[in-house]
């Protein structure tokens, strides 16, 4: 089974007046979803806008108030870390892509 570890922040980190590509530390919540077949996230915190995402597997993402994750979803590649902007209240959802 994969594992989806996903940090939540409240705002991108600014540097010299630089805004740059990782989340003011320390992050709003964690969480971790195990998947094969489609599994979601808990909601997302109300400060949230902005997660960081790596999965130990392949996986296929889609994000949403209820997402369901198919192979049509957004594909990232095994521990490879990603950044997205979302809303507070949104979930992800993670597919391995051969269940």
């Amino acid at each position: 089974m994969a594992n989806l570890y996903i940090s939540e922040y409240g705002a991108i980190t600014t540097v010299q007046s630089d805004r740059v590509q990782a989340g003011s530390e320390p992050s709003k919540a964690t969480q971790k979803v195990s998947y094969t077949a489609s599994a979601a996230s808990a909601a997302f915190n109300g400060d949230t806008g902005f997660v960081r995402v790596i999965a130990d597997a392949d996986a296929f993402l889609v994000f949403g108030a209820s997402p369901t994750a198919t192979a049509s979803g957004m594909f990232l590649p095994g521990n490879t870390v990603e950044y997205f902007g979302v809303e507070a209240g949104q979930k992800v959802a993670a597919y391995d892509g051969t269940s």
